[in-house]
């Protein structure tokens, strides 16, 4: 039984994922324990972060596909299966700036609209910075590798290389934030 939200959250994560999506689940488990050394960083929202970076691929567990668009799939269980937290919700939605991939779906509109981005900034760029320094298999990269493993595993010409290459800056400047401010507060990466 959950005793607490991360908890629950693994729990779910692992019903979902575990037997259906190994891979999936073993990089989720990588973005989750990097979030955990984010914590001292991230105060407060450590356990938001956690429970995020357990959540944001849930959506791509076979009975959640609906638009097959992971975020909003996942992002819509969560709401409305689970009644989860909003500020988790609002992450897993928008994570890793799915609104540009969602704009290359025409999906844009409706990500926007149901789950606007939380006003958190490292809070986001914490969860970027999780994801794209994980490799699917669970080990730490760094983005630059990340990226390219996605490109080549995708393809450039794929909705999701187009939104890759769209994003990477985006996604190298929240993980430079990230170092920026660990580096500042004493926090090892």
């Amino acid at each position: 039984m959950a005793t607490t939200e991360a908890d629950w959250a693994y729990e779910l994560a692992d019903e979902l994922l575990r037997d259906s999506l190994p891979r999936r689940w073993a990089h989720t488990q990588g973005v989750a324990a990097c979030a955990r050394t984010l914590a001292l960083l991230v105060g407060d929202e450590a356990g938001v972060l956690e429970c995020a970076a357990v959540l944001h691929d849930v959506g791509y567990a076979p009975p959640l596909v609906d638009t097959g668009f992971h975020p909003l799939d996942g992002a819509r269980y969560l709401r409305d299966a689970h009644v989860a937290d909003g500020r988790v919700v609002r992450l897993v939605a928008n994570h890793t700036y799915a609104l540009l991939e969602a704009e290359e779906r025409g999906l844009r509109d409706e990500l926007a609209d149901e789950f606007p981005l939380l006003n958190d900034p490292l809070l986001v760029d914490a969860l970027v910075y999780c994801d794209m320094t994980t490799t699917p298999d669970g080990r730490r990269t760094t983005s630059h590798e990340r990226l390219r493993e996605i490109l080549d595993r995708y393809g450039e010409d794929s909705v999701v290389g187009r939104f890759i290459r769209r994003a990477a800056p985006h996604i190298h400047a929240s993980v430079d934030r990230v170092r920026a401010a660990a580096a500042e507060a004493g926090v090892e990466l």
